[in-house]
């Protein structure tokens, strides 16, 4: 029996011309990290948004940073042990062809018009779902060479533009809603240690056509309060990007807008805030955009991709892996290498569906398959 099988992206022309949507992603369960990372099945880390100030050292209290260790594989246990949260509450099964974060289906989306970088996924289908993660090693791997690159002279470490990012969320999100918090607080948000410990994560059901999803994935902040009946939510997705002072850095700001447009629109975020900076890493500017102006946006300027084709392409890929992938409970390897416009999918030997599901998901799941 085959057990490898690849799917190619090229000609990218087959993926053009007919138009699939993404399913109006609806909220279906949360869950929280707090600043210790513990989880927590609630929507306690919640945080809200209040402007910065412009001109704000994005370099300032880098050495005090707390990072988070990603050394640890997390695989998808949080967002399994929300999906058993929400099955013993319902009294009903969570039904959907794909189960994964929200990461994942980012790179496949993005994979048709990205090739500097690849990747590498774990797959399993237990009970008639697929349950994709991240291949971990290869993230360290990868994580680790990226880090190990020299900058060109003048420029920063990726270390430190890493920094930039969280530290641009941190003078922007505020713990609770803006009539709850002190002016002092406010105003001191420049000499707050920053700690990416803390993490709302949004669950939501999706698809493509007739392929369903449920995607897992964190939501940077709000702009108002989260009613407890009130799946729609005033989300905002947080970015920043380097000044655009000429056509390559605007090709260059294009590219980006592919990964921010797809992150925010598979989880339904309606508004990327982006922080421009200077190349030594001070606020410069914020620019807002609407979520689904952003393909609009692309074909006026540059054209460097194409919202339906990476529709068109996402769920072409996964129509293929509900029909070539038949055999339960195995271990399959997804992976594209760099530069390559090959998706290879292979099975794993010696491993099986408990390298990715977690021991608690898998007794219920099969509990509650059982007669009584």
């Amino acid at each position: 029996m085959n057990m490898s099988y690849t799917f190619d992206i090229k000609p990218i022309r087959r993926f053009s011309g007919y138009g699939i949507s993404l399913r109006q992603p609806e909220e279906i369960a949360c869950f929280s990290y707090d600043d210790q990372h513990q989880l927590h099945l609630d929507n306690s880390s919640i945080k809200y948004y209040y402007p910065p100030n412009l001109g704000a050292d994005l370099s300032k209290g880098f050495e005090q940073f707390q990072d988070l260790d990603n050394t640890v594989d997390g695989h998808l246990d949080s967002l399994l042990k929300t999906i058993i949260d929400l099955e013993q509450k319902s009294g009903q099964k969570v039904e959907a062809n794909f189960v994964t974060w929200r990461g994942m289906m980012t790179k496949l989306m993005a994979a048709i018009f990205d090739d500097r970088d690849g990747f590498e996924m774990n797959m399993t289908l237990f009970q008639g779902t697929f349950f994709i993660e991240e291949n971990h090693e290869y993230k360290l791997q990868y994580e680790k060479t990226l880090m190990e690159q020299t900058p060109m002279p003048g420029r920063p470490s990726q270390e430190m533009m890493r920094y930039w990012g969280y530290k641009f969320e941190s003078l922007c999100l505020l713990p609770n809603k803006l009539n709850e918090i002190s002016r002092d607080h406010i105003m001191a948000r420049e000499e707050n240690i920053v700690n990416n410990h803390a993490q709302y994560c949004s669950v939501v059901k999706t698809g493509f056509g007739n392929t369903s999803m449920i995607l897992g994935g964190e939501v940077d902040g709000a702009r108002d309060v989260k009613s407890l009946d009130d799946a729609s939510m005033n989300w905002i997705e947080l970015k920043t990007s380097a000044d655009v002072l000429n056509e390559h850095d605007a090709r260059r700001f294009e590219r980006k807008l592919m990964k921010f447009w797809i992150q925010s629109y598979l989880l339904g975020v309606p508004k990327i805030i982006i922080g421009f900076r200077t190349h030594d890493g001070f606020l410069s500017r914020i620019e807002e955009f609407d979520t689904l102006s952003i393909p609009r946006i692309v074909r006026k300027r540059g054209n460097t991709w194409d919202a339906e084709t990476c529709l068109n392409f996402a769920s072409d890929f996964l129509n293929f892996l509900r029909s070539t992938i038949t055999e339960n409970d195995e271990l399959w390897r997804i992976r594209r290498k760099k530069r390559s416009s090959l998706i290879e999918v292979f099975r794993v030997e010696g491993a099986k569906y408990d390298s990715i599901l977690s021991d608690d998901f898998i007794r219920w799941r099969l509990r509650r398959a059982s007669p009584c």
